[in-house]
């Protein structure tokens, strides 16, 4: 069991990043307990370790961070999904940093974000969203890698339906986590994910994808860290080299996936008309990415979190 604290810089609410969770079907978050704590099992981001974590934030707008997190290694048993015990062969579990770095990244505390408050002074809009939905960020996916593997699972079938389709996924072949008395299912790791050669509910062509990115992912083509460190659109570029990637998927795996602050969505025309609503734009203007690009540059170093709760009050 690992211990750790993450001071958040700048504004932040577990709060209502819990509640965000629990309106985002990807996600499908569930817990029925009122103790405001966040519970969460995930593929690490080295490849082959599933992690377990408990989130809880201390009194105030920037409370501190505290998780208590546990660590499985290894390989579910062929046919079964893996609990505690049940893990081969195993490896060496990953640095508890790794995992703070991890969970910062998905909550986006690995951010600092003391400068977005300052956005209301110059943009109306970023200044009714802050107020409407104080201290959220982005709640991300897990990785790059879980991220993509929902961009293939998700394609052209209602996004319940896919929600559906990985939680099965995860509940027969992910680790299963218990956090407080609670078992959860966590994605399958990489390797895991790319010995499966059928999916209930998934063509072929989607489970050929999802091998060639668990690949992807082992080789480090999705690694958060190196996709974040090069210019944007070298690594959407970069992305969409990768089977079943397109520049919708691509930008989601960036923005959610590797946990990019700044960056516009120029794929997402439902956000789109919301921000075009917000700002009183008609056509053709509503509808001219560059157009609405132009308009975000007010919001950066952030662009990607104004963008989140822009869609978060369109209802996503």
């Amino acid at each position: 069991m690992y211990a750790f604290t993450i001071t958040p810089e700048g504004p932040f609410s577990l709060a209502a990043g819990l509640s965000f969770l629990k309106s985002f079907t990807p996600a499908r978050y569930h817990d029925t307990a009122q103790d405001q704590a966040l519970r969460l099992a995930f593929p690490c981001d080295d490849g082959h370790s599933t992690v377990g974590v408990e989130v809880r934030q201390a009194d105030g707008p920037q409370g501190a961070v505290q998780a208590e997190a546990i660590v499985h290694t290894g390989l579910p048993r062929e046919g079964q999904a893996g609990t505690a015990g049940e893990t081969e062969p195993v490896r060496p579990s990953p640095r508890v940093d790794a995992v703070r770095q991890q969970l910062a990244r998905i909550l986006s505390l690995d951010v600092d974000g003391n400068g977005f408050p300052k956005l209301a002074q110059r943009d109306h809009v970023v200044a009714e969203l802050i107020s409407a939905y104080p201290g959220l960020r982005p709640v991300c996916f897990h990785s790059p890698y879980e991220a993509a593997a929902w961009a293939v699972i998700g394609h052209r079938i209602r996004m319940v339906q896919a929600a559906t389709i990985k939680a099965r996924i995860a509940e027969h072949h992910g680790q299963h986590v218990t956090v407080s008395g609670r078992t959860l299912h966590a994605f399958p790791t990489p390797l895991v994910l790319r010995q499966l050669d059928r999916i209930p509910g998934l063509p072929d062509t989607k489970v050929e994808r999802l091998r060639h990115l668990a690949d992807a992912a082992l080789a480090g083509d999705l690694d958060a860290n190196h996709l974040r460190a090069m210019p944007a659109q070298d690594a959407l570029a970069h992305l969409r080299t990768l089977p079943g990637i397109g520049p919708f998927s691509a930008e989601l795996i960036l923005i959610r996936g590797a946990g990019h602050p700044d960056l516009f969505p120029r794929q997402e025309p439902r956000l789109h008309a919301e921000m075009a609503r917000a700002y009183g734009l008609s056509e053709p203007d509503a509808s001219d990415a560059n157009r609405l690009a132009g308009i975000s540059d007010r919001w950066a170093p952030y662009r990607s979190w104004v963008a989140l709760l822009l869609r978060t009050r369109s209802g996503e």
